[in-house]
Parts: C-alpha cells; structure tokens; sequence
C-alpha cells in the first residue's frame, strides 16, 4: 500500500512540477529538471533523516523513468491547457501530493520507532519540501512561506489523523487513507473557502 500511496504522490507532485515549469516557458530540460526536484524532494529528504540507504529513487528507478515519461507526454499537452484548468490541475495536484508524501514520511518514521512528534515532523517535511524546492528554482517565494492558506498546517494535522486511526487498530491501508485524506481534503478546502492563518504580528516600532 505505502508503495501506490508513493506512486501517486510522485505523480501528483511531478504534474505540478510541470505546470509550475511550463508557466516560467522552460524547455524541456528545465521542466524535467523542475518536475524531478518536485516529485521527489520531500521523499529525497525523508530518507536523508531517517538514514535510508539506498534513496528510495535509486532503489525504484522506474520512478524516474515514470517522471520522464510524465514530463515528455505532459508537456506538450500543457501547451494546450486554458490558464485556469492549470491553476486548477495545478492546485489539486499539489494538495494530493502534499497528503499522500506526508502520510509516506509518517509511516516510515512510525516504521522505525520514532517518537510521535518526530512522527508528525517527517511528515510534514516529506510533504511540503517538494512544493518548497519546486517554488525556489522557479524563482518564488515557496508557497509554503508565503500563502496564509493553510499548507503545512493541512499536513501537521493529517499526520495526527494517521497516527490516531493507526493506534485505534485499524488496517494499515485505513490510516493512510485518513491521514493522507484529510491533508488533501483540509488544503482543498482551504483554498476554495479562502481559509487563512493570521500572519506574525509586525513590531509598531518599525
């Protein structure tokens, strides 16, 4: 399960990728590029921490494989997509591969015996460094910083939900359904309900 859970993240993550790169009018080796570092960043980073060796790429090279097919079939399609179905694609993409990498950063942390809010934190890392990376080489302040829509937010209770589902004995396949659901689900929800979080206060002083 956890392995469909990570090809649909990949997935999902290199469409926004590619959209983001396409709308920067890169050729086709900076959308790969940019789809690449997007789908698989967050998970990059996630067997970083947790020691993983070898990456879980290079031990599935067929992902790579998967990205550079998306990108040689996506790309041209791209080309014939209205500005606003790309914003939508665009949004929903990224809100799928948020829940679905986070639960995956989870669950492998959970697997190796990490304290529950370690647990959590590799969630939300796995989840939201892809979109982070993606935003950075097309030359934005990451989403992640920048948008008061709730994003990491979305991820940190997603994770909880997993972590709850799972405690209560239910299958495996559940609680990465409830944990990734509820990421993808409360960001959608976010953005189409215009849900934001507070910014810092500035100090008056300034």
């Amino acid at each position: 399960m956890l392995t469909i859970i990570e090809i649909g993240a990949i997935i999902a993550f290199a469409v926004s990728g590619l959209i983001e790169a396409a709308r920067r009018r890169m050729d086709i080796v900076g959308v790969f590029t940019v789809a690449f570092v997007t789908a698989f960043g967050g998970g990059t980073l996630r067997d970083v921490l947790l020691d993983r060796r070898p990456l879980f790429w290079v031990q599935h090279q067929e992902y790579v494989w998967l990205v550079l097919v998306l990108t040689l079939i996506g790309s041209p399609l791209l080309g014939l997509m209205r500005h606003r179905w790309a914003d939508r694609v665009m949004n929903v993409t990224d809100a799928l591969g948020l829940g679905l990498f986070a639960v995956s950063g989870a669950a492998l942390a959970m697997a190796a015996a990490m304290p529950l809010i370690v647990v959590v934190m590799m969630g939300v890392v796995t989840g939201v460094f892809g979109g982070v990376l993606r935003d950075v080489l097309c030359n934005e302040i990451p989403v992640v910083f920048q948008d008061h829509r709730p994003y990491a937010l979305c991820a940190f209770v997603g994770c909880w939900i997993f972590i709850g589902v799972d405690a209560l004995g239910a299958e495996p396949w559940l609680s990465l359904l409830a944990g990734a659901g509820t990421t993808t689900g409360l960001r959608l929800l976010a953005l189409s309900l215009d849900w934001r979080v507070p910014p810092w206060p500035r100090n008056l002083e300034d």
